[in-house]
């Protein structure tokens, strides 16, 4: 049985049927659970998929030199988003005063509260560059946690928990401030939970979705250009 596994991941495409295969069963548990803002398709798929690599024994290595090519299509994704973006700009110029004001100090607080908890609690400088761009679209983040020094693999999970938990906290927080702008929903989706707030933004309205675009956007830009140089600071890590 293992030499037959070795020899299906030895193939790219057994790499990626299985994940295809992971991530279509979550999307339709997804949907037969009603679209519940807590469980979104890709989670259900990681863990799908981490089941099925300990149960037959794949090597995480091995997967991901299977699939690690789907990867390049995070960019082109990414950058697709700038449709909606032009599709919405006329609201979005009205807004370009308190975008410019907030955006910074958003971007910023998404990466210290992570990395201040993370620090009290005396994790070591890897864990800390692994967990610091845990806001940051994929694409974005992965260069960033590279260039620190961090583990692509704990960054990995770390940006599935922020999603997850960002599209949570926000649905809870507009309920209890009753926050039923469009907008607003979509940019702080877009800030905190990048990719997959996104997705959920989009489930909200265009509106939503182009916002959040925004402002996964302008943070991954922000965070791109300031914290690497941040992380030179004396004393930061250790």
């Amino acid at each position: 049985m293992s030499d037959l596994i070795e020899q299906l991941m030895a193939n790219p495409l057994a790499a990626v049927a299985l994940t295809l295969a992971a991530y279509f069963t979550g999307d339709r548990l997804f949907r037969a659970l009603r679209a519940p803002a807590w469980c979104p398709p890709l989670l259900v798929a990681a863990l799908l998929l981490a089941t099925a690599l300990w149960l037959f024994g794949i090597d995480y290595a091995d997967y991901r030199a299977g699939a690690g090519w789907m990867t390049l299509l995070l960019g082109p994704a990414t950058v697709a988003l700038g449709l909606p973006l032009y599709q919405q700009m006329g609201k979005i110029r009205e807004l370009w005063r308190p975008l410019l004001l907030c955006l910074p100090i958003a971007a910023t607080m998404a990466a210290l509260y992570a990395v201040g908890i993370a620090w009290v609690m005396g994790a070591p400088s890897e864990i800390l560059a692994s967990l610091a761009p845990k806001s940051v679209t994929a694409p974005i983040a992965i260069g960033i946690t590279e260039r620190l020094g961090g583990s692509v693999a704990l960054l990995m999970g770390g940006l599935l928990v922020t999603g997850v938990a960002a599209i949570g906290c926000v649905s809870l927080v507009a309920r209890w401030l009753d926050i039923q702008d469009e907008r607003l929903l979509g940019l702080a989706l877009g800030i905190n939970g990048h990719a997959l707030g996104t997705v959920r933004a989009f489930e909200i309205s265009p509106t939503a979705g182009a916002f959040s675009s925004l402002g996964m956007s302008l943070t991954g830009i922000l965070t791109a250009l300031l914290l690497p140089l941040a992380w030179r600071l004396p004393g930061l890590v250790g």
